[in-house]
């Protein structure tokens, strides 16, 4: 007999997205299930372990009221839970980590423990259920529908068939459109294609991929030697250096994405140049009472942890697992670099005192629980955005594309890391943006809906469209658009193709906070 589990709505993969779609469908009354790979919910800014990166205006708006919610629960988390230093409690600002990327850096475990209690309510009702451990491997269809998607526990093995009139695909590689059948698309576009002026000449390429990221944390003390063994593949990484990078990828060098110049890092914050260690820091013991922290912390997801040397969707299982442990070794290689051989000011070599932080990320080998990964399969959709829709080379002065099917913002740089082709940073300048609905619905099937990196975006646009607050947003417009269509009994495609319901549906966003429009601002 089949373990059947039925809900009005399940939502496959618990991350940034996912989260974001559960809280709103499960505000709007329905049954939800999510199922999430791993033990932590919450995707980029947990089991991926990478500080949220915002655009310059996120404290005034261009987000949704929950993403907003999400930013000032981690601010009290802090506050109501620490020693702090004085003055700091004070601060609406306050910044944990006081890091260059993000004015609310901080430690992926203190955004689980936000997210659990954004969707405690309705755990504890009942309402949502969250199925952890689990993956997708088989889909049922009949005709443009899903009928059930059936999901297995990687520990034990166990399989749940999970039904329900709608189904979300946040999963962070779009597992459910391969499975289900549904068009999608992957790599590379060519500009005969796209028309994108920063697509590829000539053919495309469906394996070409941004570069994933195995993160980590450190602190540092000083006068202890905390130096890992060596990795397996360390002599390899140490050698290793791409055509079109400035020098071994386990060095201080790297390029200025958006000139493709060579630029030399510093370490930490006192020396001149651009500081890692500043970059994603997410905690500043300075924020807090003496002797809270031996350390500040940062996270490491920098230009040397990037692994482009293989991709991890649409290749055999072999293969993937081969670039997952090749991404972990390059990782686990830099710090041993870092430990061991990196050039210091005073001319030494090496940070022993660098502490790798399992505690931090939850592990026992001190990675991140899931790589970052930036760039999904994406659906074939009713809504392909292009570059010629955001960037200021081909708008003028008009800024970015108006969808009259809106449900949210985004803002970003057109910003893609080096690539599986080997290619080098894609970095150009973009207007504030609007997610247009039609970007996440798949053309044929009628059911589903993308709720993550997976929706309407090329190779091109996924570079400004998948950081934290727009994948929030489109997994919430996700989740309440299919609330939304089984309360009027219709299919999403009709909700945008309807004047009138599309109207409604869209006051309905902006009465639970999600802002549809930007005011009149510059590009970045």
């Amino acid at each position: 007999m089949r373990n059947e589990h039925k809900a009005d709505i399940v939502i496959i993969g618990g991350g940034t997205g996912g989260c974001a779609a559960a809280l709103a469908a499960a505000r709007a009354g329905r049954k939800v299930i999510m199922t999430e790979e791993t033990d932590w919910i919450g995707g980029q800014l947990t089991n991926q372990a990478v500080p949220p990166d915002e655009h310059p205006w996120i404290e005034q708006f261009g987000s949704t009221a929950t993403y907003r919610e999400f930013r000032n629960r981690i601010r009290e988390y802090y506050k109501r839970n620490f020693p702090l230093a004085a003055g700091s409690p004070s601060a609406v600002l306050f910044n944990p980590g006081n890091a260059i990327v993000s004015s609310i850096a901080h430690e992926p475990r203190a955004a689980l423990a936000v997210l659990r209690d954004m969707l405690a309510p309705y755990v504890h009702s009942g309402r949502l259920e969250i199925l952890l451990g689990y993956v997708p491997i088989h889909v049922e269809t009949e005709g443009d529908r899903i009928r059930a998607v059936h999901v297995k526990e990687l520990i034990k093995g166990g399989e749940i068939v999970l039904q329900a009139p709608y189904f979300l695909d946040a999963t962070e590689t779009g597992e459910l459109l391969p499975l289900s059948g549904t068009e999608y698309v992957t790599g590379a576009e060519s500009v005969d294609q796209t028309g994108e002026p920063h697509a590829l000449s000539g053919a495309p390429d469906p394996m070409d991929m941004q570069a994933f990221t195995y993160c980590y944390a450190v602190d540092h003390i000083e006068g202890q030697d905390f130096t890992i063994a060596k990795p397996e593949q360390y002599d390899f990484w140490r050698g290793y250096q791409a055509d079109f990078w400035p020098d071994r990828q386990l060095s201080w060098m790297g390029l200025v994405p958006h000139t493709l110049e060579p630029v030399r890092y510093s370490f930490f914050p006192d020396e001149k140049s651009f500081s890692l260690w500043k970059y994603r820091r997410i905690i500043d013991k300075r924020n807090f009472a003496e002797g809270t922290f031996d350390s500040d912390m940062t996270l490491v997801n920098w230009p040397q942890n990037d692994y482009w040397l293989g991709s991890i969707i649409d290749v055999s299982e072999e293969e993937r697992v081969k670039h997952l442990h090749g991404a972990k070794q390059l990782s686990l290689s830099l710090l041993y670099w870092m430990q061991t051989e990196a050039p210091r000011p005073d001319g030494g070599q090496g940070y022993p005192g660098l502490r790798l932080r399992p505690d931090v990320v939850g592990t026992e080998d001190g990675l991140a629980k899931a790589p970052y990964i930036r760039e999904s399969r994406r659906i074939r959709a009713v809504t392909t955005v292009l570059e010629q829709h955001l960037s200021p080379a081909f708008r003028g002065t008009g800024g970015a594309e108006i969808y009259k099917d809106s449900v949210g913002v985004g803002c970003y740089r057109i910003d893609l890391h080096p690539s599986t082709g080997l290619r080098s940073y894609i970095d150009v300048s973009s207007y504030p943006f609007h997610i247009p609905l039609g970007a996440l619905l798949p053309i044929r099937m009628r059911n589903l809906l993308a709720a993550g990196k997976n929706i309407g975006t090329t190779h091109i646009t996924n570079g400004c469209y998948r950081l934290h607050p727009v994948e929030w947003n489109i997994g919430e417009a996700a989740g309440w658009l299919a609330a939304y269509a089984l309360d009027r009994g219709l299919e999403p495609h009709q909700v945008r193709s309807q004047e009138n319901e599309l109207a409604a549906f869209q006051e309905m966003l902006k009465k639970a906070g999600v802002e549809l429009t930007w005011p009149s601002i510059h590009a970045v």
